[in-house]
């Protein structure tokens, strides 16, 4: 079965290997000429490192990442909310640096799998193959065309024609910082609250920290790279430590920016001999950490279930059958933790402070679980 990937990102290169795995050769297609080491931290939560470590890749990020164990929620002035372990679940909670992980999934697929500089234009169905089309001319047939392709993906639009996604009010900054600092714990992952802002803080191995800010905001703010810090040491003036310190320690040139987006859930993810796969038909707020770690799982269904049916409409929806509910379900939770954490009136701020005082760790295991205790491996198909 020829098996075609429109994106090589974290789940386009998941999927390929997931797919080698179960003995097929598929073919990666990525616009960027070069894969380059930018991007901020990831997390990999239990959901997503129980495929990774099936993949053969447990102990190569084991190697580059931070443990996470317990996370804090804390007031702007540093006074904390609340402090509680993660619930024990056979696989760690980890951090570390996107290029790390899209590094290591590289590097374990033979170079002829990926080609570089290949910007999708569209996709043509002929009786029983697909033809991928590319803006240099250039055509691939296959049996199975899969867009992977991210938020703006050319083969939903080709695919779905259902309009943009929605922005919901509020702008991320990410960087990645080497610091030493009193405030610091190994192990733990804190975010701080604040009147429509908020400070996430947590390891990501090797000696560095990774950090992301929020700020409600329009959606067409405009900034330059330059201006990143400078902007983000006015909007966090008066934080407790270590947030002043994590902005100064990071090059303002180095800090992602980007407006946060998503989408409605969707009926529909394919036809025919197409289908869709993470931020392509289910991109997520990024507050519980989860687009790619979902994108992941994503990758590990999909090949069990063109594995098992040798008829390719029988396994793409099948997949999507299996996955549709779990997508909605995570990216639904991520909207309203987003929604909860950039609440900016002082009474709702008040609010939001009780509610993190008052939730017991049995409430938060049970709530974490619900997303962590997830194994693609274990999903009937």
């Amino acid at each position: 079965m020829r098996v075609v990937i429109i994106g090589g990102g974290i789940g386009g290169l998941a999927l390929a290997l997931a797919l080698r795995r179960e003995g097929f050769e598929p073919l990666v297609c990525e616009r960027a000429p070069a894969l380059l080491e930018v991007g901020a931290a990831i997390a990999v939560w239990p959901n997503a490192f129980r495929v990774l470590e099936r993949l053969g890749l447990g102990e190569t990020l084991l190697a580059r990442a931070g443990r996470i164990r317990s996370v804090r929620w804390l007031g702007r002035e540093g006074r904390e909310y609340n402090h509680f372990s993660f619930p024990e679940t056979g696989a760690p909670a980890v951090a570390l640096h996107r290029a790390d992980l899209q590094g290591a999934l590289l590097r374990a697929l033979p170079p002829e799998s990926v080609h570089l500089g290949k910007t999708f234009a569209g996709f043509v169905e002929e009786g029983e193959e697909v033809r991928a089309r590319f803006e240099d001319g250039a055509e691939v047939a296959c049996d199975v065309l899969v867009g992977a392709d991210g938020l703006h993906s050319r083969v939903r639009a080709q695919l779905l024609d259902n309009g943009g996604p929605a922005y919901r009010g509020y702008t991320i900054w990410r960087g990645v910082a080497r610091l030493e600092h009193e405030t610091l714990r190994a192990g733990v992952a804190s975010e701080i609250y604040g009147r429509g802002r908020r400070f996430g803080v947590g390891p990501v191995g090797l000696g560095r920290t990774g950090w992301w800010a929020t700020a409600n905001e329009p959606e067409a703010a405009a900034e330059s790279a330059s201006e990143h810090a400078p902007k983000l040491l006015r909007l966090f003036e008066g934080w407790c430590a270590p947030v002043q310190e994590l902005i100064e320690a990071t090059p303002s040139e180095s800090i992602l920016r980007n407006a946060a987006y998503d989408r409605p859930a969707a009926a529909r993810w394919g036809e025919e001999r197409v289908t869709l796969l993470g931020d392509a038909v289910h991109p997520m707020t990024p507050n519980l950490g989860q687009g790619g770690c979902v994108a992941v799982e994503d990758a590990a269904v999909l090949a069990r279930c063109l594995a098992k049916y040798k008829d390719t409409h029988v396994a793409l929806r099948v997949y999507e059958s299996r996955r549709r509910t779990r997508a909605a379900a995570v990216a639904a939770y991520s909207r309203r933790y987003g929604a909860f954490g950039q609440w900016h009136t002082p009474a709702m701020v008040n609010l939001r402070a009780r509610l993190l005082s008052s939730v017991p760790e049995s409430v938060g295991h049970r709530v974490l679980s619900l997303v962590f205790d997830y194994d693609a491996y274990a999903v009937a198909v």
